[in-house]
């Protein structure tokens, strides 16, 4: 199974991506607990905190039920680190060269960043037919997905940028959209507060809330 087919099937399962950005690490593991409790189980731990690196660990050996990526891989360097730390899947906001080649020697599932049809072809060729469109809002929303899907028929979305919960129904009924991210899942004002039932009841209700298929 290729690295694209990985990823089409975790995604498949897993139609709502959480962008989690943790500042203690303490954190990781009952706030996971409480995506899993709520049906949410594919997790994207962004690189974006000092504390990344030791929740994804956390989660990784303590919350066997999720299915934990690492997002906001800027280089090669990051993928091999994120495959070290034992993630699934890397996500990116944009996509090097160099990304799709330390993926491909990592075996690590890859979410490429795109905003445009160039980066999307570049995915293509790499054999990235599901592709992360970012940002989601800021680069045109639905009417940008249905105009790339036009040319680019083959391609499918994980949009992610400005998805929030009232609004994710739309963009999953969207043809070729199979997954959306987001931070309403998790806020950060909610993990800083602790406040894991109300994080586990919000993915409960997002989960009830996707369109069936």
């Amino acid at each position: 199974m290729s690295l694209s087919e990985r990823l089409a099937a975790m995604l498949a399962q897993n139609p709502l991506l959480p962008v989690i950005s943790i500042d203690d690490s303490a954190a990781a593991v009952p706030l996971a607990e409480a995506l899993v409790a709520g049906g949410v189980t594919a997790l994207e731990v962004t690189l974006r905190t000092a504390a990344a690196a030791d929740a994804v660990r956390r989660i990784v050996r303590e919350v066997p039920q999720a299915i934990v990526g690492v997002g906001t891989i800027r280089s090669g360097d990051e993928v091999r680190r994120a495959a070290d730390l034992g993630a699934k899947f890397g996500v990116t906001p944009g996509t090097t060269h160099q990304i799709y080649a330390a993926c491909a020697a990592a075996n690590l599932p890859l979410l490429p960043g795109v905003a445009t049809a160039s980066e999307i072809l570049t995915a293509l060729e790499h054999g990235f037919d599901i592709v992360k469109f970012f940002p989601a809002v800021p680069a045109g929303g639905i009417a940008a997905i249905k105009a790339l899907r036009g040319p680019l028929p083959m391609v499918r979305f994980c949009p992610t940028g400005g998805i929030t919960e009232a609004s994710f129904p739309e963009w999953l009924r969207v043809p070729g959209v199979v997954a959306v991210g987001g931070s309403w899942l998790a806020s950060e004002d909610k993990i800083k507060a602790g406040d894991w039932t109300g994080i586990r009841e919000i993915a409960r209700r997002s989960m009830a809330a996707v369109p069936k298929r």
